[in-house]
């Protein structure tokens, strides 16, 4: 498999098979996902993986605070607005998804909550201490470790409703006080009877957001 045949393949899929992920696999998908660069060699990446009846629990205790209506605490800002290209494009999601996944559209909403049903989800943190670059870096090892996943056949799809309770991950994973949770990736094997994950993404055209200059 080519670097680009991966890019091609990989989709953000939102419903698992409830098939556990081969150690093994989850081993050779994180070590080829250290090899991404990063700022004077600093590799940033702290990474906790919930598992089992670890992610059981992480799942309970994120369905408490949903009942509790608990405000959401991301560790890492969002953004405070968006561009008007930005907001576009979000716009379009939700038809896009009604147009490929017809009727699935409306798990939309419950696979979000329950972390789409995947065996597993990889926690990426970054210590306190780093400044923005360094979640460039964060950013570059998650599309490495996505690639990585094509490759050996599993399924991914990186969220911020997966962080939306750092408290959680915390107290089941033992996260220390030194590192922010930045973002999730479920990770496993898609369920390909869901239409939900019939839905592909579309990308806007090269000549709107790339310039050449010669």
């Amino acid at each position: 498999m080519t670097v680009t045949e991966a890019l091609n393949a990989r989709r953000s899929i939102r419903a698992y098979l409830p098939k556990p992920v081969e150690r093994e696999k989850m081993t050779a998908i994180l070590e080829a996902a250290v090899r991404t660069p990063s700022w004077a060699n600093s590799q940033p990446w702290e990474v906790f993986i919930a598992e089992g009846e670890t992610l059981k629990r992480i799942r309970a205790g994120f369905d408490a605070h949903y009942a509790e209506a608990t405000p959401s605490s991301t560790e890492i800002d969002r953004p405070k607005e968006w561009t008007e290209a930005a907001k576009e494009r979000q716009r379009q999601l939700f038809p896009d998804m009604q147009r490929d996944c017809g009727e699935a559209v409306s798990q939309f909403g419950p696979l979000n909550k329950n972390f789409f049903e995947a065996p597993a989800v990889v926690f990426i943190c970054v210590d306190k201490l780093l400044c923005e670059w360094s979640l460039y870096d964060i950013g570059a090892y998650t599309q490495s470790l996505m690639l990585a996943a094509v490759e050996h056949g599993l399924d991914t799809i990186p969220a911020i409703n997966l962080v939306l309770y750092p408290d959680v991950l915390r107290r089941e994973m033992n996260i220390p006080d030194n590192l922010k949770v930045a973002i999730g990736i479920a990770i496993g094997y898609a369920d390909r009877t869901n239409g939900i994950n019939n839905f592909v993404s579309g990308r806007s055209p090269l000549e709107e957001t790339i310039r050449f200059f010669d």
